[in-house]
């Protein structure tokens, strides 16, 4: 029963986002701060999901732009991770996207860049239009590093998009972490804490491509080791 009532109020609250957000994009079409918006109504959902989100903020400088590097579990993201998502910031999304009727239109609308990732060439052109982007409009660019969804199998390794795109804007690199999600499920009344950590600011400046695989692999290293110390902090909260 628990399970067909938040379904169905997810839906209706899903479907007054998209529609009233999508008409908001229509009056301002990809405007910097249109992603914000919707990831603050996706976040209202997580009470409603039984979570409770916490979200701890390093002193991230809201007036320069980065680059967020964001673990990625599954559906439950856009409920928990948007909660930290600040003005300002769009996300990368896979092409595919676009096709997904409604949401994907929306999703483009709202200002988020599309990327092919099954064409290399195409795909280092979006990065490089990115990274223009980043310098030329001050905006940030949310994206999933893993490339996939983990599900509970800890942090995946990292594709080079990202880090190559930071190098390019010569902008520093924000690691958001959300602590295990694989508990959470539609039928329990409380699915427990969630704690979204963004990290210092990893710089870039001064960086060469040479040095993206190294970058890459401190960056994993560190977010790897604080997601089981966030894990276990989740855990102990939740036994209480």
């Amino acid at each position: 029963m628990l399970l067909i009532l938040r379904s169905l109020v997810l839906a209706v609250m899903l479907l007054l986002a998209f529609v009233f957000g999508g008409l908001f994009c229509l009056i301002r079409p990809r405007h910097r701060d249109n992603v914000h918006m919707f990831a603050k109504i996706f976040s209202y959902a997580a009470p409603v999901l039984g979570i409770k989100v916490i979200v701890r903020k390093a002193n991230v400088a809201t007036t320069e732009p980065c680059v967020f590097l964001a673990n990625h579990q599954n559906n439950f993201d856009m409920f928990t991770h948007t909660a930290a998502v600040p003005k300002g910031t769009v996300s990368l999304g896979k092409k595919s996207l676009a096709w997904v009727p409604f949401f994907g239109q929306i999703y483009w609308l709202s200002g988020n860049i599309l990327i092919d990732r099954k064409n290399r060439s195409r795909a280092f052109e979006t990065m490089a239009q990115t990274a223009k982007k980043i310098k030329d409009k001050c905006l940030s660019i949310w994206i999933f590093p893993e490339g996939t969804r983990s599900r509970g199998k800890g942090l995946l390794p990292f594709k080079s998009g990202a880090f190559h795109t930071a190098i390019e804007a010569g902008v520093a690199m924000v690691p958001v972490l959300a602590s295990n999600q694989g508990h959470i499920k539609l039928n329990r009344w409380n699915n427990g804490v969630v704690i979204i950590e963004m990290m210092e600011p990893i710089e870039t400046k001064g960086l060469a491509k040479s040095q993206v695989k190294e970058l890459s692999k401190r960056i994993h290293a560190m977010m790897s080791t604080r997601l089981t110390q966030l894990n276990q902090e989740a855990s102990a909260l939740m036994a209480k």
